[in-house]
């Protein structure tokens, strides 16, 4: 099970090309396990932009999120960040799906904010007090500073999700790419991960959100992906969430679920395995 440092994605800093897209991807393909798990993916995206990413369970979301954080090798294509290669920054911070998170990790909430400094002042560099009072800003941020040494696993869900995002303001983050972060939590905690994103976008930082509510992704992002291996559409979510491109993503076993938090688009896909 992946922990949470594995969450940080620590990398070399690199200088940002002013002029280049803060995401460009253009015709990615990855293999995972010798079968392809993205083909022909080609999209850019600009600062500050927030992207719903919808598709059934083994669309390769979560692929397409670790290749964008340097995590997996693409077979093919090119990942550009503001111009350069994605093992060239630290601006890029990755949320997985929580139930890829070792809980049990022997960290309290302030340790875990603090790790997002580390790209910043070295393996080998304690952190200086004026780190620790960055950490500490960043958790009043997110209304996490009563937490500070509470450990990380006694948290609820929306709680260790704000702690992630706090990690990722410590981080100094531009790009945020978050791996189902709504899934399990209830509307309150929805609505406070979602007051969290707009100071994020105030902030002119890019965020990915990989989701299956599609009332959500079409009401509260600016645009909507639809992914099953292929990239389906991109763009305006009523452009984007057309029966025919649904009907391509999830099958004829598409079913739209009213929930209380919107309606989701169901596949019978649970089986077919999961995303690395």
């Amino acid at each position: 099970m992946t922990v949470i440092r594995e969450a940080i994605g620590l990398r070399r800093g690199s200088a940002h090309q002013q002029d280049a897209p803060v995401l460009q991807v253009t015709d990615l393909a990855v293999q995972y396990n010798g079968s392809p798990a993205l083909e022909g993916i080609s999209f850019s995206l600009r600062a500050g932009e927030q992207v719903a990413v919808v598709g059934p369970n083994g669309a390769g979301k979560s692929t397409l999120f670790k290749a964008i954080a340097g995590i997996l090798r693409p077979s093919r294509g090119h990942i550009a960040i503001a111009g350069s290669a994605p093992g060239e920054h630290i601006c890029i911070a990755y949320v997985p799906q929580r139930t890829q998170v070792d809980w049990h990790f022997p960290a309290n909430v302030a340790d875990v904010v603090m790790m997002g400094r580390a790209g910043k002042i070295g393996f080998f560099r304690r952190p200086s007090s004026s780190d620790w009072t960055f950490v500490r800003h960043c958790l009043t941020e997110v209304g996490m500073s009563e937490f500070a040494t509470r450990q990380i696993g006694e948290l609820s869900g929306g709680q260790q999700q704000r702690v992630f995002i706090a990690r990722a303001l410590a981080q100094e983050a531009e790009l945020m790419l978050m791996d189902e972060p709504l899934t399990g939590l209830d509307l309150s905690s929805q609505e406070d991960i979602f007051v969290i994103l707009d100071v994020l976008r105030q902030r002119q930082v890019t965020v990915m959100v990989a989701t299956h509510d599609l009332d959500m992704a079409a009401e509260r992002f600016d645009s909507a992906m639809l992914l099953n291996r292929k990239l389906l559409g991109f763009g305006r979510s009523a452009d984007v969430f057309t029966p025919p491109a649904l009907l391509a993503a999830y099958g004829g076993r598409l079913r739209l679920v009213e929930t209380p938090e919107g309606l989701v688009a169901i596949g019978d896909t649970c089986c077919e395995g999961g995303e690395p």
